[in-house]
């Protein structure tokens, strides 16, 4: 019984694929910030928005479902 992860290959492709999902996250979270008419980490930290924080998260969990299935196949 050999482990398939434990090869050179496989986990130098799922770092990969890792950093590649955070990079396309993270550019798309940008991008989103960019487009709101407010600053999201002002409205959610110091002004305490709670809707705007769980909109934010239902956001991020989208992005990273889309992401998840883009690298996936």
């Amino acid at each position: 019984m050999e482990l398939e992860w434990l090869r050179p290959g496989a986990l130098i492709g799922s770092i990969v694929f890792a950093l590649l999902g955070v990079g396309m996250f993270w550019l798309s979270f940008v991008i989103i910030d960019k487009l709101t008419p407010y600053d999201l980490w002002q409205e959610i930290v110091e002004k305490q928005n709670l809707a705007l924080g769980v909109v934010v998260a239902a956001m991020a969990l989208g992005i990273c479902l889309i992401v998840a299935a883009a690298i996936h196949g």
